[in-house]
């Protein structure tokens, strides 16, 4: 809704307005009783939003999903998908991300320990940057597993031609001795 009122270029005295136009349902009739309760007073976007916030997100919700983000980490998802749960769930606690440095030093806390590690070394600061270096972390490390396992694929063939050709040359292509005649 934030980028819509700056998009459309919305006073602060016309947000409260603008953004009940959109309420649907339920929503809407909540405002519409909201409204009369609060007849002649003034209702700014802080307001509006807090009132939205307590209706539809209680502060008891509120703090459930400020500890997801607070017990957030990486585990089987991959970076990228870390990041979306990781921004899914910033709005839910911003004093710990309210300066670009705390909430890259946050998103490395949550990544899986090896590629911490790795990124730790670097102590990157900007969080933007931290994301795409966790990402070429992990992609390098998937290339070198997927190199490893094309040369031990490779070695393990080459060494099985060698056990087949040694046999062959001990008993030729019959099976039997070749010095030895029938």
């Amino acid at each position: 809704m934030e980028k819509a009122f700056e998009l459309a270029e919305i006073k602060d005295d016309k947000k409260a307005q603008y953004a009940s136009y959109y309420l649907k349902d339920e929503a809407s009739y909540w405002w519409e009783s909201s409204k009369i309760l609060l007849e002649g007073k003034i209702i700014t976007w802080e307001k509006f939003k807090e009132m939205f916030l307590e209706k539809y997100l209680p502060s008891y919700m509120q703090g459930q999903l400020k500890m997801r983000f607070l017990n957030l980490r990486q585990e089987d998802m991959t970076v990228a998908e870390y990041e979306v749960k990781f921004l899914e769930l910033v709005r839910f606690a911003p004093e710990y991300v309210n300066i670009e440095a705390k909430k890259a030093k946050r998103f490395q806390q949550g990544l899986k320990p090896w590629i911490r590690s790795q990124v730790a070394l670097l102590e990157i600061r900007n969080y933007t940057a931290l994301v795409q270096k966790a990402m070429i972390v992990e992609g390098e490390k998937e290339s070198t597993k997927r190199e490893n396992e094309g040369n031990k694929r490779k070695f393990e063939k080459s060494k099985s031609d060698q056990g087949s050709s040694k046999f062959r040359g001990k008993f030729g292509k019959n099976g039997g001795d070749q010095n030895q005649k029938f």
